[in-house]
């Protein structure tokens, strides 16, 4: 082999792609010492995608004070990669910065606003914001009103709302977002595709998670419908059966309605991003993998966004994963090659989660020396 790319997903729990990109990379080099290996980290748009971009990129972390999820001062950071820049809403609006505060009731993502605020006025042409691991479901309104949009409840008085207080909002008023925003392009990074409310909506599905119990979940869903209504009468947006609206506390409903943005999977970013196709051209092969491959993955996320652009330039895709479903068949028609699983004993996730380095160790040990013996 001359050439190898690696663009792996985390094993969630376990191993982060940068890691996995370098075990990987360090066996290719004793068994190929003259391969060019090309690394690309991937993270689905929570915690660590700055750092994956910026691994793959080049590029720097910007710090920036901007509001916590409880309205408090906190330092945060986005990634700048030449004139595009790369936010993850969790690092001022995620789970873990409530500690043990969980309320999603309370919650704010105007941190986020804050942040792609600041990358507007740095002069970036691009930003890209991935969604995952938040402690909101405020619909966006947070971030928006850092953007200068304006909410109104019925006496006419301006607020920033939060879950709790969605069902006030009477108006809003967007003429007066930030006219720094009008000539970006702005991406919107989002894995998954639940509508903004209802049973298998921002609330229902995710709440429990951010603390909400079951009565906090049916008020907070009754004011993401509102505010759905209310968007809808001020904007002519349908936002309510978009699929990802419900991503992050409706925050995907809210990058739609507010920044203009799209929804794009967050693969398709990455690619697109690294100009993934120049870069597999002349490519020998190509490594990716997860935690576990399983039939969510078949829906577009990373193997598959890979293995799609790979089958069009007929470069084999070797997919190294924790675990693997057993109906996944599908996958060899979507440009994969061949699947490797690392557990090599059945053990359970908690014994085998601390194994996983040297298990993918041996596994791609044993790739690598099949590979060699039919060059």
């Amino acid at each position: 082999m001359n050439k190898v790319v690696l663009i792996p997903d985390s094993f969630k729990g376990t191993l982060t792609s940068i890691e996995i990109c370098t075990i990987i990379s360090n066996n290719i080099s004793k068994h190929f010492p003259h391969c060019h290996v090309v690394s690309i980290p991937v993270a689905d748009g929570g915690e660590g995608s700055v750092d994956c971009f910026l691994s793959a990129q080049g590029g720097e972390k910007i710090f920036e004070t901007v509001s916590s999820p409880y309205f408090e001062d906190m330092k945060s950071f986005y990634g700048l990669i030449g004139d595009t820049a790369v936010i993850e809403m969790a690092a001022c609006a995620g789970l873990p910065l409530v500690e043990d505060r969980k309320n999603p009731s309370l919650t704010t993502t105007y941190g986020v606003g804050q942040l792609i605020m600041a990358a507007a006025k740095k002069g970036c042409k691009k930003i890209i914001v991935g969604l995952g691991g938040s402690s909101t479901n405020d619909g966006g309104c947070g971030a928006a009103a850092a953007a200068g949009v304006k909410f109104y409840d019925k006496e006419g008085n301006e607020f920033i709302p939060v879950g709790k207080t969605l069902i006030d909002i009477d108006r809003i008023e967007l003429s007066h977002r930030a006219k720094e925003l009008d000539n970006i392009e702005i991406i919107t990074m989002c894995d998954i595709d639940n509508p903004m409310y209802g049973t298998k909506g921002a609330a229902y599905i995710f709440g429990p998670q951010k603390g909400a119990d079951e009565k906090m979940v049916i008020e907070l869903d009754k004011g993401l419908k509102h505010l759905c209504d209310v968007i809808e009468k001020e904007t002519d947006k349908k936002l309510k059966d978009v699929p990802g609206s419900g991503a992050a506390g409706a925050m995907g409903a809210g990058m739609i309605a507010f920044f203009n943005s799209k929804l794009q999977m967050g693969i398709e970013t990455v690619l697109d991003t690294v100009k993934f196709n120049d870069i597999i051209a002349d490519a020998d092969m190509i490594f990716t993998g997860e935690g576990k491959l399983d039939t969510q993955s078949l829906r577009g996320k990373v193997v598959i966004g890979v293995g799609k652009r790979a089958k069009n330039k007929n470069i084999p895709v070797t997919v190294i994963a924790g675990g693997a479903a057993a109906n996944i068949y599908e996958a060899y028609d979507m440009g994969v090659t061949s699947i490797f699983t690392i557990n090599r004993l059945p053990e359970d996730f908690e014994i085998s989660r601390y194994k996983s380095k040297e298990n993918l160790e041996a596994t791609i040990d044993n790739i690598l020396r099949l590979i060699k013996s039919v060059e």
